[in-house]
C-alpha cells in the first residue's frame, strides 16, 4: 500500500464527505458573493445577490445543523498519526469551523432582521425575524457578521493549508480520507 492509499475503513463515511464538500462549496460561494455584492451600487443586481447570499446563509445553517447531528451520531475514522500540537491545532480549527458555521449565518440573519429586511427563502418562504427591527442594533450586527465571515475565511484557509501540508509534505494520506472520489 502506498503512502497515499488508505484502507476503506480509514475514509470518512460518504455522507460525511458529501456534507464536507457541499458546505465548502456553499460557504466559498457565499463568501465570494458577499465580497462582490457589497461593492455594487444600489441596483436590481445588488438586491438579487443579497437575496442569494441570504438563501446561501440559511442553507449553510441547515446543512451545518444536519452535519453536526450526523457527526454526533457517527464516529470519524481513526486519526492519522501526528504530533500532539498538530492534533490540538486541528481540533481547535474544527471547533472554530463548527462554531462559525452557525455564528456567521445567525449574525447575518440578525442583521437583516434588525435592518428591517426580511428573509424570504427562495422568494417563497418568509422566515421569522431573528431580532426585532432596530436600526441602532443593525450596524453593530452588520459589523459582527462581516468580521465573523472574515474569521470563517481565515479558519477555512488554515484548514486547507493544514490538509495540503499533510498531503504534500507529510505524505501521510490524511487528505485521502475526505476525498470525494476514490484514488
Amino acid at each position: 500500500m502506498s503512502r497515499h492509499t488508505l484502507p476503506h475503513q480509514a475514509r470518512y463515511h460518504p455522507v460525511s464527505i458529501a456534507f464536507h464538500w457541499l458546505l465548502a462549496l456553499v460557504i466559498l460561494g457565499s463568501l465570494g458573493v458577499g465580497l462582490y455584492m457589497t461593492g455594487l451600487p444600489f441596483s436590481p443586481t445588488r438586491l438579487k445577490l443579497y437575496n442569494w447570499h441570504k438563501w446561501a446563509g440559511v442553507t449553510i445553517l441547515m446543512l451545518s445543523a444536519l452535519r453536526l447531528l450526523w457527526r454526533l451520531t457517527h464516529r470519524p475514522p481513526p486519526d492519522v498519526p501526528m504530533p500532539a500540537w498538530q492534533r490540538r491545532t486541528a481540533q481547535g480549527a474544527h471547533t472554530a469551523l463548527y462554531a462559525l458555521f452557525f455564528a456567521v449565518p445567525l449574525a447575518g440573519w440578525a442583521y437583516s432582521s434588525a435592518a428591517g429586511f426580511p428573509i424570504v427563502l427562495f422568494g417563497v418562504l418568509p422566515l421569522p425575524d431573528w431580532v426585532a427591527p432596530d436600526r441602532a442594533l443593525a450596524e453593530p450586527l452588520k459589523l459582527l457578521h462581516h468580521w465573523l465571515a472574515y474569521a470563517l475565511g481565515a479558519v477555512v484557509a488554515l484548514h486547507v493549508a493544514g490538509a495540503l501540508k499533510h498531503h504534500f509534505i507529510d505524505r501521510d494520506g490524511l487528505l485521502q480520507r475526505m476525498r470525494p472520489w476514490r484514488a
